[in-house]
Formats: structure tokens, sequence, C-alpha cells
């Protein structure tokens, strides 16, 4: 199969999955007849929208219009070292709510809407996909849903309140280790309560087919912004493209604009923790295993019985003990590759952006500025990095302050 061929929705072969939504060995459906069934109809009804000039013009005009897309790329030179590769960011922080999520929920949303669906319910770690969800919700007047591990909610409280504020219902968990993979659960459990009348919008690449190939295809949108505004700034493409790595989406966002061009080398980093030699990190690609969680087949962090593994990150978007099923066939096909920063790292990035260039990051995001801290010196001075800066640092002031101490 030619892996640089695109595919009828526009999305490059090498992410595309097949019939049965394996992404090579990784991915796939749930077998159990009734969710089979619901997940069914979403996939149909995305096939539908995918080929729907009405549905993708009203999507384009909210991107234009709500969303304020397209979002820029910034030279940061302040931050490029002396004698090293040129940094880049692409500014996903200025997207309306602050981030990336902003563009899958609008496609969510609508499709939900479309579907004649009432209520919207979705699990949220940093919260910044809970903000995302509600706005979207408020805006097209759905009922909005949350799930929150008790540990995140004390972590981000101002998007507690903006979620609060927006009118979603915030349903605290506190099962397991009240975080990211435990609020999955408990909206999954919330869904199969009422599944013909809601819609169970997941905040990442991850999941059961089709989740996964319809969240990166609404969030292809950065890389394809990406590249034309590099190349015109610039006049080629950036030796390597970066972004933070949880469950995935904004990674593939990036990735997606690149796929066709070898030349430029696709970067992930997973957070480290405190040490990828402890147990208090979230490095599913690094140190992870093949196996099934949460209805689909990835490398997760697992114990001997193969229960998923508690997860540690100081950026509570990343702690999350799998990744989804395009970054484990990517790396299976030597077409990306997958670092790692740790806490201390990304401290040490946040507060470097954030003085030298004015632009106070996202702890996830911050681990992909880590990346570039690091790895730039080692480049030379006519090579380039391009970061997806995938949000913005508000959520995250008075949990770094009361940290660092500042």
């Amino acid at each position: 199969m030619n892996i640089r061929a695109e595919t009828t929705d526009g999305q490059l072969a090498v992410l595309a999955p097949d019939a049965k939504g394996f992404f090579g060995e990784w991915g796939g459906p749930i077998e159990d007849p009734r969710i089979a069934a619901l997940l069914a109809e979403i996939s149909d009804a995305f096939d539908k929208c995918v080929d729907d000039p009405q549905f993708q013009a009203e999507l384009m005009m909210l991107r234009k219009h709500y969303v304020g897309r397209p979002s820029p790329v910034y030279h940061a030179r302040n931050l490029s070292p002396e004698g090293g590769a040129q940094i880049y960011l692409k500014r996903e922080d200025l997207n309306h709510t602050g981030a990336h999520k902003i563009n899958h929920c609008i496609g969510e949303v609508l499709l939900a809407k479309r579907m004649g669906k009432k209520r919207v319910l979705a699990e949220t770690g940093a919260g910044q996909h809970g903000v995302a969800l509600a706005t979207a919700c408020a805006l097209l007047d759905m009922e909005c849903e949350i799930h929150m591990g008790t540990v995140d909610i004390a972590k981000e409280h101002p998007n507690v309140s903006r979620m609060k504020i927006l009118g979603c219902d915030l349903v605290p968990v506190s099962m397991g280790t009240a975080t990211l993979k435990d609020a999955v659960d408990s909206a999954f459990i919330s869904y199969m309560k009422d599944p013909e009348n809601t819609f169970f919008a997941i905040g990442s690449v991850t999941g059961p087919a089709p989740y996964p190939r319809m969240v990166q295809s609404f969030q292809s949108i950065i890389g394809k912004e990406a590249r034309q505004q590099f190349t015109e700034m610039t006049g080629g493409l950036p030796t390597e493209v970066a972004a933070c790595v949880g469950g995935g989406s904004n990674a593939i966002g990036l990735f997606s604009g690149f796929l066709d061009a070898p030349e430029v080398q696709l970067v992930g980093i997973e957070p480290a923790g405190k040490g990828l030699d402890t147990k208090e990190h979230a490095a599913t690609l690094t140190l992870g295993k093949p196996g099934v969680m949460h209805g689909f087949r990835c490398y997760y962090l697992q114990e001997e019985d193969g229960e998923p593994s508690p997860v540690h990150s100081i950026a509570s978007g990343l702690d999350y003990p799998g990744v989804g099923p395009q970054h484990c066939h990517l790396k299976d096909m030597g077409l990306a590759r997958y670092e790692s920063a740790t806490d201390q790292e990304t401290f040490d990035a946040f507060m470097a952006l954030s003085r030298s260039e004015g632009i106070i990051p996202a702890l996830e995001s911050a681990h992909a500025v880590a990346y570039a801290i690091r790895q730039a010196p080692k480049m030379s001075p006519d090579q380039s990095i391009l970061l997806n800066l995938s949000g913005r640092g508000d959520k995250d002031i008075d949990f770094v302050i009361d940290t660092l101490k500042l």
C-alpha cells in the first residue's frame, strides 16, 4: 500500500484505519452488540457529514468566526539558541477557550446535533476538553455533562470554574486514582444509562472506532494550516515537528500536515514525570506494552495482571496510561519518534517560554517546549523545530506558583 496516498476524506493512508477501525494492529471496534450498534450509528453519521457541504461550511464558518482560526505560527527568536535550530510555535493557545480541544469539540457537538441527540457527555483531565465541550454545547444549545477526577478538580480550579459558568453538569470522580482514566470509566457508565439520547464526546484520538479517526479528522486542521504558514514564512519545511503526547490528539493534528514529507521528522513528547526509572510517569509509548483498554488496542502502561498502571504527570491532560492507535502505528512503522520530558524539565520550560517570549504555556504543551530547548542546541542554525503550543497556561498558574513557591 502507498502510505502517502490520500483517502476520500483527505487523510493520508498511513493514518486511515481499515474497515474495522484498526491502524495496523492498533485500535479496533468494540464487540458487544449493543455498543457496536451505537458506534456504527456515530460512524455512519460522521461519514455523511464528511461528504455534506452544508455541514462542512458550518464547521468552517465556526472555525473562522468563533474559534478564531487560523491560529498563527510564531518564530520564537528569544527562545531559539544561538548557533542552534530555530524554534517556531503553532499557536493553538490563541484559539477560543485556549487550546486545540475546541477543534474537535465544535465538530463533535455539531455531529451530535445532526444526529438528534439531546445530551453530550465526556471525560476531562486538565479540564480543557471539558471547557471546550461546555463552550460548544452552550453555543449550539445542547445539554452537557462532564466527568472529572477529584485530583484534577483540585489542580485545575480555573477550568472547573469556567465549566460551571458555561452551564455544564460537572460530576466529580473519586474512585481509583481519581484522575483521567477513572473519569473515562465514570463517563462511560453514565453514557450507557441513556445512549439513545446521549453523544459520548471522547477528548482525544483514543477509544474504540470511529473515535480515533473522527477526532483526527477534526484536528488535522492544525497540520494543514501549520504547513502552509511555515512554508510562507521560511520558504521551506521544518526539520522537525514536535508535540506533547497524552492521548495524542494535538500531536496527530500537527503530524497530519507532514506525513507526505519524509524529510520532516515527527516527534512526540511524553511525560517522564519523576523519572522513567520510577513508577511516577506516563511514558506510554516508551515503556508501555500491547493490550486492550477502554475498548481499543494500544500500547499502555500495565500491571502484571494487565490492569492499567497508576500514572503520574504534572500535566493533568497527559496522565493517561494509554495512547491513540495512530501513534502506536506510527511508532511501529518508524514514521515518528517518541521521547519524554520530566516534571522538572517541564517546569523549567514553562518558565523559560514565559520569560523569554511572554507566552505562558499549558503544562501539557511545556513538555514539547522542554524537548525543543533540549534538542535545538544539538542542531544547526539552518534547521528548525516547529512545535505545537497546544494550550495556554491560565489553568496552571496557581498550581505552578504553589509548586515553585514563586
